[in-house]
């Protein structure tokens, strides 16, 4: 599995040949043809998603084959017992920027983290985290249990 931008689009690309398209500009998720524009359970082209409403924002958590992928859209919202039990044990952890969402951070554990958005170095600078932009993270299929792997993918904005 590949993770990349496209454009405005973070893809999460299967090795099923099977794409997420998650747009960060609207916060919108699509499954090859199919949005996802609503909270509720999906299965589509084998792959698992449960989306969640909270706080007015949308909450994108995924199966696909062993690995769980959990999108988190907004920064700014109350953490409680209902959002984090909805993320459970996440492997791929895809956080909007800001130096909020480090507390959002760290009430989820994931394996890998991928802050998005074009301010997302004050994500990783505040967790002290300064690493090399990659055009392509390749999710292993063995994640070190004992630390967080942080990715900082190299944005390209189209326009």
């Amino acid at each position: 599995m590949e993770i990349f931008y496209e454009g405005n689009h973070l893809i999460i690309h299967s090795d099923a040949d099977k794409r997420i398209v998650f747009s960060y500009d609207s916060g919108k998720v699509r499954i090859n043809d199919y949005v996802v524009s609503h909270p509720g359970e999906y299965e589509k082209a084998g792959i698992l998603l449960e989306v969640k409403e909270y706080d007015g924002e949308l909450f994108y958590n995924f199966i696909i084959g062993s690995k769980r992928i959990a999108i988190v859209t907004a920064d700014s919202f109350e953490i409680k017992e209902e959002i984090l039990s909805f993320f459970g044990d996440i492997d791929v952890l895809i956080i909007v920027w800001s130096k909020e969402s480090v507390k959002v951070f760290e009430n989820i554990e994931a394996k890998v983290v991928i802050p998005y958005w074009e301010w997302k170095d004050l994500f990783l600078n505040a967790l002290w985290q300064h690493k090399e932009e990659l055009d392509i993270y390749k999710v292993q299929w063995e994640f070190d249990l004992n630390n967080t792997e942080f990715v900082n993918l190299g944005l390209k904005i189209e326009g």
